[in-house]
């Protein structure tokens, strides 16, 4: 038998290509993912800016970071994988990088609230090709019982784009249009912007910007370095390996998983509650704590995702550790996880002292992302090769729709909601309060402090959400052993 032939009958052992090419690979991919989370995520860090500029309300801001974004992601992203289970997975995610990127870059010219939606919406077409085509890469590099430690590290892409995102955006909101300008005739290409006049230039948009077209550049070191692996190569050599699946011959498959639906729903609530908080987590450090921009995003918003990135990670990594022990691991470590996050949470969004705030808050957020790794474990694991991308992509349309889709309209909604119900026990209105004309210094300390009691008071409710998705976790780990198609061995 060749080298070559070899390796292919062990590859559900030894996963596809060196132990240092597919760590590669799966780095490649987790920068991949978390660009995608950094440019998704942008909007939320740059929320109080853009509001002001705009004079949005909460619920007008809920709308523009919601279901235009996810019904278009969902939208496109089943086509996408459907051609991902067909065509080169490579190259399919390389011309969406290029999209999201391109895209995101243009939310910085936007003319107003239309506009900027409009551009927001080609970010979602650009991003639905990200995630199924990755899985599906990653589970042909991996064998089957290394895949959620794989699928942890690649979903750690979540969060530490949003450490990114909180990183530059947050510095860059605050960046005065004539600064920027000095500093680019600083470095000698002042010049190819000589029509812009800096001094009607906000900081946001240059966000936008500078943190969109890189991507560019990403994209193309993607297309050069990673390889396309063959389809199925680490799984058993019993495993089915047709090259195609429909849509149909995929949701057939499902159809005889329940694991599968009830994950969709708890990762999906999960994704509801996370987006709302994720959305308006720097306007109500803003509102309830008084910090600028840049302060709440540099010290909290960035080491809070950090510490996201570490419950991502943690939740694959027990997963591998336990399953051999316990096989249901994979959905019961997110469930407790949840159902620990929402005291913390709740208690950290009504504390007063911004450490005590920072330590609970950063101990929630580890709890509540130990369950994406589990999302994608599962996703792919109860079908077969032919049919994963496919099947990421109908989990990622129940999450994008439920999760991206509802959550920040409905935490705008709340807060607004709450917000006048606050300034109606002062004999105050929204309406009142953003017009400013008469009122009195301790009128207009009443708006602000009912503005960020309603919020308060909408981001605490919208966390309960947390105990109906462990539920749906618990659920699916009673279905999971016979769901499986890899199974994990037993020690």
């Amino acid at each position: 038998m060749s080298d070559t032939a070899a390796a292919a009958a062990n590859g559900h052992e030894t996963g596809y290509g060196s132990k240092g090419y597919r760590t590669y690979v799966l780095l490649a991919l987790m920068v991949v993912y978390t660009l995608n989370f950094i440019d998704r995520n942008l909007i939320g860090v740059l929320a109080e800016p853009i509001i002001t500029t705009f004079n949005l309300s909460d619920t007008q801001f809920g709308l523009l970071a919601s279901w235009p974004f996810a019904i278009f992601y969902a939208v496109m992203g089943l086509p996408i994988a459907m051609a991902a289970d067909r065509f080169n997975r490579v190259n399919i995610i390389v011309i969406c990088i290029v999209l999201w990127s391109v895209m995101t870059a243009l939310c910085g010219i936007a003319a107003g609230f239309i506009t900027l939606m409009l551009f927001r919406i080609g970010v979602a077409v650009g991003e639905a090709g990200c995630t199924p085509p990755a899985n599906s890469i990653i589970g042909d590099y991996y064998p089957a019982k290394n895949r959620a430690t794989a699928l942890g590290i690649y979903s750690m892409g979540v969060t530490l784009g949003g450490v990114l995102a909180y990183l530059f955006g947050g510095p860059l909101a605050e960046l005065s249009g004539p600064t920027f300008g000095a500093w680019l005739d600083g470095i000698g290409v002042g010049f190819l912007f000589s029509g812009i006049d800096w001094q009607n230039v906000e900081g946001w948009r240059i966000a936008f910007v500078v943190i969109g077209l890189p991507g560019v550049l990403i994209g193309a070191l993607l297309w050069f370095t990673v390889k396309e692996p063959p389809r199925g190569y680490s799984d058993p050599p019993d495993a089915q390996k047709l090259q195609k699946a429909s849509t149909k011959e995929t949701l057939q498959e499902l159809a005889s998983k329940p694991s599968f639906w009830w994950m969709s729903a708890g990762a999906a609530l999960v994704a509801f509650v996370g987006y709302g908080l994720f959305t308006f987590q720097i306007p109500f450090l803003i509102r309830e704590h008084g910090l600028g921009v840049r302060e709440a995003s540099i010290n909290f918003g960035a080491p809070l995702s950090a510490l996201a990135a570490v419950g991502t990670f943690l939740g694959g990594y027990l997963t591998d550790k336990f399953s051999h022990r316990f096989k249901t691991a994979v959905a019961m470590i997110p469930a407790i996880g949840l159902l620990l996050a929402v005291p913390l949470y709740i208690f950290a969004f009504y504390a007063t002292n911004l450490t005590i705030v920072f330590i609970v808050w950063g101990i929630a957020a580890i709890c509540h992302y130990a369950y994406l790794g589990a999302q994608y474990n599962i996703g792919q694991g109860v079908v077969s090769a032919r049919s994963r991308a496919t099947a990421i992509a109908i989990l990622l349309i129940i999450v994008s729709i439920i999760g991206n889709g509802i959550g920040p309209q409905f935490v705008g909604i709340m807060s607004d909601v709450f917000t006048g119900i606050n300034l109606s026990d002062e004999g105050l209105s929204a309406s009142i309060c953003a017009a400013r004309d008469g009122l009195s210094e301790a009128q207009l300390a009443s708006c602000a402090e009912g503005r960020s009691a309603g919020l308060k008071q909408s981001i605490s409710v919208t966390t309960l959400w947390f105990v109906v998705a462990a539920f749906c976790f618990w659920m699916s780990s009673r279905y999971l052993e016979q769901d499986m198609v890899a199974k994990v061995e037993t020690a």
